[in-house]
């Protein structure tokens, strides 16, 4: 069991430049299956997470490069219509394959998915979508199989704003005969990415970043080669922001998208942190004592991102005064609270499950404290650097999911970080 090892106290301060996003990322990958050709895709963050998307198109027979820093993918063998268990079981993301797969092939057969344990997240969505679209989906045990000649274009609307079923439902509506138009869809950032992935190999879509997303069908010989740069890491971006924050530090991000950043650095300068953007870069200084924040809800974008609400725990943990977070998208995405709590923080989950009240200390202690989801062992490592003496956080595999070599980016800051395997 790897872990990081932590010396808490050291003000962080310096420069660090974002990689590319991984909920980003994960989805245009899963679309290469589409243009039966080849696909290079830039700025790709080698994680954990892009490990399993590489081995399952390697497993349904694609060819398959790493240079650096950028993937390219030949998806003109593919011919393994079932995506493996192991790797589906590993990332819950992998359930993204299923509608380009369906849409190129005509079928296929995916497990249920696994990844970091947040609650309930069905699949209800992506196929009931999949089934407007004219499939005939079955489900039996643990497998999911999904067949149809060739999909119809429908207009669905969703019943929540799945990013997941968004992203699913544009890549089985590219290959699909017609247009379908997807209302009340996602608008995360990744969305728009994905899009201009899929423009790039010639798909008809548009409307992402809105509610409403047409797509109108075209031919598999409309499709083409296509090469792409994945956005930043918005996420990764607040985490470090955070860990700046925290521990009354100052830094300067370069790579960002100031518009992708808004609802955390608004945030952020609510707890007195003095932020500026600059082009593609943004500054954070930490005021001497942090302001409590009256209320932090999150919601699908533009509110504020459930994957930055534990870091954002870990730091009005120690705010002057009394915040309330209510978190609306993950049942069990608080788990982290057990453990910032062994480190001394005051932390209330009331009975809703949902609403935490939480009293700022001083000083959190260093403790011994597990990881239990990836975005909750980030917070833990920021809990960490902020407290008094050494932590030690465990189970760092769920960490190195989503963040590449967190370590030594903190270290680059100064921070007393090891990652010991």
């Amino acid at each position: 069991m790897s872990e990081y090892h932590i010396i808490g106290g050291r003000r962080l301060s310096g420069q660090l430049s974002i990689y590319g996003g991984k909920n980003a990322v994960l989805p245009i990958l899963a679309a290469t299956v589409l243009n039966r050709g080849i696909s290079v895709i830039h700025n790709c963050p080698m994680i954990s997470d892009t490990l399993v998307a590489i081995n399952i198109l390697k497993a349904i027979g694609a060819e398959v490069k790493t240079d650096g820093n950028s993937i390219t993918v030949d998806s003109s063998k593919v011919d393994n219509l079932t995506i493996p268990d192991n790797f589906v079981r590993e990332m819950r993301s992998s359930i993204i394959f299923l509608g380009g797969m369906l849409g190129r092939f005509g079928k296929v057969r995916i497990a249920y998915p696994g990844g970091c344990e947040l609650g309930t997240r069905p699949i209800d969505l992506h196929l009931s979508g999949l089934r407007q679209l004219g499939a005939e989906v079955t489900e039996g045990g643990e497998l999911v199989s999904a067949e149809a000649k060739r999909l119809i274009g429908a207009r669905i609307h969703l019943n929540f704003p799945s990013v997941g079923a968004t992203e699913n439902l544009m890549l089985a509506a590219v290959l699909a005969k017609g247009q379908t138009i997807i209302s009340n869809a996602a608008k995360e950032p990744e969305i728009i990415d994905l899009q201009k992935f899929l423009r790039a190999m010639g798909a008809k879509v548009s409307g992402a970043g809105t509610d409403i997303i047409t797509i109108d069908g075209v031919s598999i010989q409309d499709l083409h080669e296509a090469e792409h740069k994945t956005m930043p890491d918005r996420i990764v971006a607040g985490t470090y922001l955070c860990a700046a924050a925290v521990t009354g530090g100052e830094l300067l991000l370069d790579n960002i998208i100031p518009e992708h950043l808004h609802p955390i650095t608004s945030k952020l300068t609510e707890t007195g942190c003095d932020i500026k953007y600059d082009g593609s870069s943004v500054y954070l200084k930490a005021p001497e004592k942090l302001n409590p924040i009256e209320r932090l809800r999150t919601h699908p974008h533009p509110g504020f991102p459930t994957d930055a609400q534990p870091q954002f725990m870990a730091l009005l943990a120690h705010a002057q005064g009394m915040s309330i977070v209510e978190e609306k998208l993950f049942e069990a995405r608080n788990k982290h609270i057990p453990e910032l709590i062994r480190m001394g923080a005051d932390i209330v989950l009331l009975e809703d499950g949902t609403t935490s009240i939480i009293r700022g200390v001083k000083k959190l202690k260093g403790s011994n404290v597990v990881c239990k989801d990836l975005r909750g062992g980030a917070a833990l490592i920021i809990a960490g650097l902020a407290a008094e003496g050494n932590t030690i956080v465990k189970n760092s595999s769920f960490v190195e999911r989503g963040y590449v070599r967190i370590e030594e980016d903190l270290r680059k800051i100064g921070a007393g970080i090891l990652h010991v395997k």
